[in-house]
């Protein structure tokens, strides 16, 4: 397994926990509260969110288009 594959597993694994660790408070009492009055959720939870997805697809796009490569 090459070194671009096992780091595109590893941004995708730290991006999916980064998701799941964004959507935990997003049920709390204070991001409903936030979400009620203002249309959003709180910042942090957002970053969260957001930065997460975003690590999950690099690590995604990483692992696949490494995988291609070398199989080319």
């Amino acid at each position: 397994m090459s070194m671009q594959r096992i780091v595109g597993i590893v941004l995708l694994v730290a991006g999916v926990v980064f998701l799941i660790i964004g959507m935990n408070p997003s049920h709390s009492a204070a991001d409903q509260l936030s979400n009620t009055f203002t249309g959003r959720f709180t910042q942090q939870t957002a970053w969260y969110v957001f930065g997460g997805g975003t690590v999950a697809l690099v690590g995604l796009l990483i692992g696949v288009f490494a995988a291609r490569s070398r199989s080319a």
